[in-house]
């Protein structure tokens, strides 16, 4: 099995019939953490994909959402693991369909927190006014979609009452947030907790203000253009997966179907900020 850590050559053509039943399989995973540690922490998810599938697997985490999109968009990706807002976007410029989602007691919904800093004092909405908000990727839903819809309904809207800053990754929010480099912070409530697990996050230090409604979680996408047999052979590897070793770093019992029309919340929340969802990544 192989694992890059960038998306950067385009290969070599395929003729159609390879291109909808390859040899190999090009798997990205979202780089909403250290690159190098998600890659790491899914060789079982690649042993597993390998065995069940007969076919060469290929780890790659792109630099950022952006570029994850548009590999997708260019059908340089066979398996994708997007975050919804992600997903989303990237539908608007590819052809590709969900197909599954982490499964964690009996949910497929997650929810993210705003957090704020003790030292500086922000226990609540009000005292975000004026101060720095760390957000992850522009394209994430957890780390920037549901945190500034939650400040954009407490009145607080980027630019005008707090000052925004991307930060790319989730722990990175968090760290800058406990460092008081920003004063609040928004991420995926999940990452929030196994960071305050690792003790990565001083729960004394950092303190959560608000958590969003719940929201679809992560879905595993595929090549829309893939062979029927071959997307069915995919789906089932996911589906019927019970092996905590693999499932571990997805913090999942189990991955559970899901299709497209379960993300039309997070077009409505794009809808209520007002961002277009066809140019929003270019």
């Amino acid at each position: 099995m192989g694992a890059v850590v960038l998306v950067g050559c385009s290969g070599s053509e395929l003729s159609a019939g390879d291109k909808a039943n390859p040899s190999k399989l090009v798997v990205a995973l979202l780089p909403d953490e250290d690159a190098a540690t998600v890659i790491q922490d899914n060789q079982g998810l690649a042993q597993h994909l390998e065995d069940s599938l007969d076919k060469e697997i290929e780890l790659i985490v792109t630099t950022d959402y952006s570029s994850m999109i548009e590999a997708a968009s260019n059908g340089r990706l066979d398996l994708a693991y997007f975050g919804p807002l992600s997903y989303v976007l990237a539908k608007t410029k590819s052809e590709l369909e969900p197909f599954a989602a982490r499964l964690k007691n009996g949910s497929t919904t997650y929810t993210s927190v705003i957090i704020g800093n003790v030292d500086a004092g922000i226990d609540e909405f009000a005292d975000i006014e004026g101060k720095t908000v760390a957000f992850g990727d522009p394209a994430s839903t957890s780390s920037r979609l549901f945190p500034e819809l939650a400040l954009a309904k407490a009145n607080l809207k980027s630019g005008e009452n707090y000052q925004a800053v991307f930060l790319g990754a989730h722990d990175a929010v968090a760290l800058a947030v406990q460092n008081g480099n920003a004063q609040a912070g928004g991420l995926s409530r999940p990452i929030f907790e196994s960071l305050v697990e690792a003790g990565t996050i001083d729960p004394a230090k950092v303190t959560i203000i608000a958590e969003s409604t719940p929201i679809p979680q992560y879905p595993w996408t595929m090549r829309s253009d893939l062979a029927p047999e071959l997307k069915q052979e995919i789906r089932t590897a996911f589906l019927d997966l019970n092996d905590q070793a693999v499932l571990g770093p997805f913090k999942a019992d189990g991955f559970a179907t899901m299709e497209d029309t379960d993300y039309d919340s997070i077009r409505q929340a794009g809808s209520v900020l007002g961002l277009d969802l066809g140019e929003f990544v270019q």
